[in-house]
């Protein structure tokens, strides 16, 4: 018999406590090893309008839902005994007729008291919203996964009833109708196959659990985090092939580190000889690839054993150690004193320290240069401040003195770690055959200069994912200076899996519709859909911080009082000299706080509390993001200490992707507050609210 687990039994164990999860997991097991064992007790749910439902009792009060075939048992829910039977008697299971899959539908007749299909008759002097979907045929919505009974409510759907009605759906349908109603032609899903289960929108919602090992993994992890699903428009991109450096780009919840995931397990698996590099720009986020990573094929380590994972500097210095020793690296401190001292040194120059640190850090040792020559005639792109040639022999006197600083201590930048690899790797062969980068935006001109030489010529060796409009480390650069042509080969995602419409549409006005590079690919975020719903996002000012904490404890307190776990909820500031606000209000809450870092299980049963950049790649269920407050977002001091036009158009555009940043951790929560006047960024939030 086949053992079936599907997205929502998952989604209902997390909302039991402790010892119920336990009672139903052990139940789950029983149901693996013997379904017809005579100590479960199946009970038939008369009630139900799907004939094939059973409840199965866990203790005196919880009950496990359960589907059973003669072919297939499948785990479907679990709740207290109420919650349970209600659920079950409002949905069945079926094989669509067109598409063949196998769906979990709302039965029609038991939503009608939760959602109108039509709109209560308008006024007199107020125009009916036109109907979205009039223009397409019953034949084409049943092709795109709508459920026979729900072609009439579908038809009657305007832009105001869209969101209600699209939670009520199968999500391919849903998906197909959100893309319709934004103007796009989405693409007609796979042919009908003989089993419903193993159709690709099928196995969007459930699962077949071959093992006790896999049931097991899929009762310890959420739905989503237990195996990394792998969306048919997806899909394409991970298994195509390119002639050249390729690129996914897509606003943040659109997938693209599981595409990237995805893509460095299929090279892996075509291949049996290939050397995978996955890496990304920070240490948390490398250890949440690590995580995902294990839970995709952990049980394959002739899979996982050839895919190098980690951050890009500690890769770096791995491969640097083999070859030269391990790599003293000269801090901030250190570069800021050799600047300074170089910069007395040398007489006749009005440059600031700022300047000067901003003109190493972006041309000279990004670029690795070397010479007086080399800086002559470097263009210097991105930065606007204009130097004559008197002034450049002015600068290279400085930085000159400061190479020679760094020699003398035998330290080196990242850039010179990254410059020796790829001088390395450019003339002897790499260690990887290909390499997989996600959150590719922050990665510099050193670190890509290092991937470039690993084989930016040759096919399918580098892929990228990133959003230009999450980019908050690094300024842009030309990345086909350094032999990245990503031109042709660069695709744009543009379904949302996982913060609701309401977030999605709020966060994305903090920036503009396309975003271009510096090479001039644009990636643009119109036509973006959320398949998820929930409330709209809140945001309020304060006449002071303690007015603040209180309503944001309140918040937190709501969000716990409505089963949300405290590890699911994130506060958020912009520097950690906001953050004993964030503890505070969490206090207000009358919960626990911990501060987030690499290792995110420290944050179990605790209300995780961060700075923006901290919580990059990260997710939650509600977000709060507080103390957005005027001269803190953007910082004033940053502000201040910009030296260069362009660095400061640059500051500006990196605080805003801050926020937006932020703000997309949330998925079904987000609240964002501060102290009047407030930030000037939110007053595009605001707005929303209008």
């Amino acid at each position: 018999m086949e053992f079936l687990i599907a997205s929502s039994f998952t989604d209902s164990l997390g909302r039991l406590n402790g010892q119920e999860q336990k009672a139903v997991k052990t139940t789950a097991f029983d149901l693996q090893l013997n379904p017809a064992s005579p100590g479960l007790r199946f009970h038939k749910l008369d009630r139900a309008k799907d004939p094939n439902f059973w409840s199965v009792r866990v203790n005196d009060d919880v009950r496990l839902i359960v589907h059973r075939t003669t072919g297939s048992l499948l785990l479907a829910y679990t709740g207290h005994h109420d919650d349970a039977y209600a659920w079950a008697e409002r949905r069945k299971i079926e094989r669509h007729p067109r598409t063949g899959a196998a769906q979990l539908v709302e039965v029609r007749e038991r939503v009608e008291e939760t959602y109108a299909p039509t709109a209560p008759p308008p006024a007199p002097t107020v125009v009916p919203k036109p109907r979205l979907f009039d223009a397409v045929s019953d034949d084409n919505l049943l092709a795109y996964g709508v459920p026979p009974e729900w072609l009439a409510d579908v038809r009657q759907a305007t832009e105001d009833t869209l969101l209600d009605l699209t939670v009520h759906l199968p999500q391919e349908a849903a998906e197909a109708l959100l893309n319709l109603a934004t103007g796009a032609t989405p693409p007609l899903p796979a042919p009908a196959q003989a089993d419903p289960f193993t159709h690709p929108d099928a196995q969007r919602r459930f699962r077949v659990v071959a093992s006790s090992e896999e049931l097991a993994r899929a009762l310890d992890y959420p739905w989503e985090k237990w195996t990394v699903f792998l969306h048919p428009a997806q899909r394409r991109f991970v298994e195509r092939s390119y002639t050249g450096p390729a690129r996914i780009s897509g606003s943040a919840g659109t997938g693209k580190t599981i595409v990237a995931l995805h893509r460095a397990v299929f090279l892996a698996r075509r291949d049996p000889t290939a050397r995978i590099l996955l890496t990304t720009f920070s240490d948390t986020l490398a250890n949440a690839l690590k995580i995902r990573l294990h839970h995709l094929a952990g049980n394959e380590p002739e899979i996982t054993n050839r895919i190098t994972l980690g951050p890009i500097t500690g890769i770096g210095r791995a491969l640097y150690t083999e070859r030269c020793g391990a790599p003293q690296i000269a801090s901030p401190d250190m570069l800021r004193s050799l600047l300074l001292d170089a910069s007395a040194q040398v007489k006749g120059h009005s440059f600031t320290p700022q300047f000067l640190l901003g003109e190493w850090s972006d041309v000279v040792d990004a670029w690795q240069l070397r010479s007086w020559e080399a800086y002559r005639d470097v263009a210097r792109l991105g930065r606007k401040t204009r130097i004559g040639g008197r002034q450049r022999e002015l600068l290279w006197s400085i930085f000159d003195k400061v190479r020679q600083g760094l020699a003398a201590s035998n330290v080196v930048t990242w850039s010179d770690v990254f410059g020796c690899l790829a001088e390395t790797f450019s003339s002897s062969p790499a260690p990887f055959t290909h390499a997989v980068v996600d959150e590719a935006q922050d990665i510099g001109v050193a670190g890509l200069r290092f991937l470039a030489s690993l084989g930016a010529n040759r096919p399918d060796a580098l892929f990228f994912a990133g959003d230009l409009g999450q980019r908050i480390f690094q300024q842009s650069f030309s990345w086909k200076s350094l032999r990245v042509d990503v031109r042709g080969r660069s695709h744009t995602l543009s379904i949302n899996y996982r913060t609701s419409e309401q977030i999605r549409a709020c966060a994305d006005r903090l920036l503009p519709q396309s975003i271009t590079d510096v090479d001039g690919n644009a990636e643009g975020r119109r036509g973006t859909i959320s398949l998820l719903s929930g409330p709209a996002p809140t945001v309020s000012l304060f006449t002071d911080a303690n007015a603040e904490s209180e309503v944001v404890g309140r918040w937190i307190a709501e969000r716990l009082r409505n089963g949300v776990p405290p590890q699911e909820i994130a506060v958020l500031v912009r520097s950690p000299v906001q953050q004993q606000r964030a503890h505070t209000a969490v206090q207000k809450a009358g919960a626990q706080s911990a501060d987030l870092t690499v290792n995110m299980e420290t944050t179990s049963g605790r209300v995780a509390v961060g700075t923006m950049h901290l919580a990059k790649g990260l997710e939650f269920r509600s977000v709060a993001v507080i103390a957005c407050d005027d001269e803190v977002l953007p910082l004033q001091d940053r502000i201040e200490n910009v030296a260069d036009d362009a660095d400061l158009e640059e500051a500006y555009d990196t605080e805003r992707h801050l926020l937006y940043v932020a703000c997309t951790r949330a998925r079904d929560h987000l609240l964002v507050t501060g102290v009047r006047p407030g930030s000037e960024f939110l007053g595009d939030l605001l707005d929303n609210q209008s």
